[in-house]
């Protein structure tokens, strides 16, 4: 069994969970909960259902962080950071780390407390163009060359 192949499905099968998670709570919970009437009510359905999916998205981005760290030093990649035709791979990591201190650090202390859809947005938009970037990138279209 190839160990570079077990680790880019598992890679792959994390970003879909951790991204997929992002669009459901973006696209359908969050405006769900901003038509409830009672703002105690809002807050009680969010915390219920993102409880749920906070400690997933966690597992998902750590394994997602694992799996690209351990090809990234298997295939020596590190030189692919010097060029901007891989402009992904420096988006794979600021959006890894931007979700990774959100999930681990504001999320717990801070962040729990709002219902900041538009930062959601935000989050998805930049996972959305940042896996479709990586998936044209590394089927050979390198728009930067």
């Amino acid at each position: 069994m190839d160990d570079v192949t077990v680790a880019r499905a598992l890679h792959v099968l994390s970003i879909v969970l951790w991204i997929g998670g992002v669009g459901f709570v973006t696209t359908v919970l969050l405006p769900g909960v901003r038509r409830l009437k009672a703002p105690h009510e809002r807050i009680a359905l969010f915390d219920a259902v993102e409880r749920r999916f906070a400690w997933q998205a966690r597992i998902w981005t750590v394994l997602a962080g694992l799996t690209g760290l351990y090809m990234l030093a298997r295939l020596d990649l590190w030189d692919r950071f010097r060029y901007a035709a891989y402009w992904w791979m420096h988006a794979m990591i600021a959006v890894w780390l931007l979700f990774t201190v959100v999930l681990f650090v504001a999320e717990p202390l801070f962040l729990h407390r709002w219902l900041l859809e538009w930062l959601h947005w935000v989050w998805l938009i930049l996972g959305l163009v940042t896996v479709a970037g990586a998936v044209a990138g590394t089927h050979g279209l390198l728009l930067f060359e």
